[in-house]
């Protein structure tokens, strides 16, 4: 999408805008499927058009600790204790996206070497366990930079952090999503939650742990990743 011209865009007002646009293309039963950000876009799809959605798919979710929640387990409290470890050492970038996207935005639209590194670095940290040079072709890469710089979307990316910060809860789900859901982990992803925690904010009828994989796994692991969306939406296509 082109550069937003106006604030307010948050993942909450962009859910709204995916059901006018699936609606004016005459689709009135239809599945969403979403990571990083598109989890929570696709996540207020289904919260705001339950009668729509016949299923949703994410490859990542995060989830407050329910109120008087099981104890963890072991491997729950280890990906727990990787989770903390991200917050402390890998979200810089939240913060400055999220306090001051335009000011970055500059040195992105500005520097094609500035954009590579901001956007690769990422592919670096989050990748399953593997040099990202094998586990991404540099031509893959080189196309994921190449659709900012050429769109100038990077400061409009960014900016959504910011929108996130000023809508709060207000670009959440206001509800559990209770249309069927189906949860893809996968083992370089940082955000894996305990499944007791997420079945209290999603109907789950579908838990995959995937044997490889991290948060880029559309790019990473294409087989896997379309045969778990595939295995997902035949159990609930109606």
């Amino acid at each position: 999408s082109g550069p937003t011209s106006q604030p307010g865009w948050h993942p909450r007002r962009i859910a709204a805008a995916l059901i006018e646009v699936m609606a004016a293309l005459g689709y009135d039963r239809y599945g969403a499927q979403g990571g990083d950000w598109g989890s929570i876009i696709t996540a207020n799809l289904a919260d705001l058009a339950p009668d729509h959605v016949i299923g949703l798919h994410l490859n990542f979710v995060v989830v407050p600790r329910p109120d008087n929640g099981p104890a963890s387990t072991p491997a729950e409290a280890d990906a727990l204790a990787t989770l903390s470890a991200w917050g402390r050492n890998e979200t810089g970038y939240q913060h400055i996206q999220g306090s001051r996207p335009q000011t970055l935005g500059y040195g992105l639209e500005d520097s094609p070497v500035g954009l590579c590194a901001w956007i690769l670095e990422k592919f670096r940290a989050w990748t399953d366990g593997q040099d990202v040079r094998r586990a991404f072709s540099t031509d893959r890469l080189l196309d994921n930079v190449t659709l900012y710089w050429v769109t100038r979307t990077a400061t409009s990316s960014t900016r959504l952090y910011w929108e996130m910060r000023q809508a709060g809860t207000a670009a959440l789900p206001q509800a559990r999503v209770d249309v069927p859901t189906g949860i893809a982990n996968y083992p370089g992803e940082r955000t894996r939650m305990p499944r007791a925690w997420v079945e209290q904010r999603y109907r789950i009828t579908r838990w995959s742990e995937l044997p490889h994989g991290g948060h880029f796994a559309a790019m990473q692991v294409p087989d896997l990743f379309v045969d778990d969306v595939r295995a997902f939406f035949v159990s609930v296509r109606v």
